[in-house]
């Protein structure tokens, strides 16, 4: 699922703003504690491209999002989503789903 979430207040090179993020913790976790993990996403660039954690997405209807993006896996973060969720954006595609996992494991040494 794509999230809008607000990252402020961010330290240092964190990623700060209201942005949309991918969750990445599992159904069964979200339902039951309040704490979630996510990716940002910010916008593509041919830098932000080249990088082997990021994972480019396309714009569609379904994901809600309105231009070339990026998500950012190595800025992956739990957040209190009672006080940082603004809105629901859409739903990822299964195959980016695939490549953000890839990514983790590559960030995490999974």
């Amino acid at each position: 699922m794509i999230i809008d979430v607000n990252l402020d207040p961010n330290q240092g090179s964190e990623t700060g703003k209201t942005r949309p993020c991918i969750i990445v913790t599992n159904n069964t976790y979200n339902e039951r504690v309040p704490v979630i993990q996510i990716v940002p996403i910010t916008e593509w660039n041919h830098k932000k491209a080249r990088i082997k954690t990021n994972v480019v997405i396309d714009p569609s209807e379904s994901n809600g999002l309105t231009k070339l993006s990026i998500a950012d896996c190595l800025q992956t973060r739990p957040i209190d989503r009672s006080f940082r969720l603004v809105r629901i954006r859409g739903e990822i595609e299964a195959n980016i789903l695939d490549e953000i996992d890839t990514a983790l494991r590559i960030v995490f040494d999974l």
